[in-house]
């Protein structure tokens, strides 16, 4: 069974502009001077504690937990309001359809809440498509292998069958760490030669070139 494993945020939808928007809300709130763009950017895909740890590394635990309760609601609050776009990068939607009619077993891997995730895939009307959705709320923090174990698990695939889609080098660690392929996309957050230090089997520059490289594993 084949399995393609697709990380969120930088890789399914563009959702920086969210992201950043709630960063700089959280921490405004604490009372201290927001990240720059590109440092929250390079920790997307972490589990939000974690994320929070490298942003203000100064920062005790609690002030840590302190800022992602206050990520998450600010993030809620712009959803409520109806201000999350979190829009799909082009091909993205038709990728996942014809994989799904190719006998593609879907999950999906990503820092995202549980609630988060389940609100971006409905938006988009693709939460059919997957058998397994695996989220910070459940696992450890990318790079620890524990949600594509869990994906693998779920799907009954062969781990020689599959592939850990992601544009970060958190995404492509954790497909090394788990011994399967790790695919990276250059249109996300991170570099294409810190993916490719990462160990990234090859990086995908267009969606029309992941589905090429997909096929190779197929």
């Amino acid at each position: 069974m084949k399995l393609a494993i697709f990380d969120c945020d930088g890789t399914l939808v563009d959702s920086q502009a969210d992201i950043c928007a709630a960063m700089d809300a959280a921490f405004s709130v604490a009372g201290l001077v927001p990240p720059e763009r590109h440092a929250t950017r390079r920790v997307v895909g972490l589990s939000l504690h974690e994320a929070m740890r490298q942003l203000h590394p100064e920062g005790e635990h609690q002030l840590h937990a302190d800022l992602t309760q206050l990520y998450k609601d600010a993030f809620r609050a712009r959803r409520t309001a109806g201000a999350v776009a979190e829009p799909l990068y082009d091909g993205i939607a038709e990728l996942i359809e014809d994989l799904s009619k190719d006998g593609w077993q879907l999950a999906v891997a990503t820092g995202k809440s549980d609630r988060g995730l389940a609100h971006c895939l409905a938006t988009h009307g693709l939460t059919k498509h997957f058998v397994s959705l695996q989220t910070a709320d459940r696992h450890p923090s990318k790079p620890d292998p524990s949600m594509i174990e869990q994906c693998i698990a779920d799907a009954g695939a062969d781990r020689a069958r599959t592939a850990m889609i992601g544009d970060t080098v958190y995404d492509i660690a954790m497909a090394c760490n788990a011994g399967v392929t790790g695919l990276g996309v250059d249109w996300g957050y991170h570099d294409v030669p810190e993916l490719v230090e990462a160990g990234a089997t090859a990086i995908a520059t267009s969606v029309p070139h992941l589905r090429e490289l997909l096929r190779g594993i197929e």
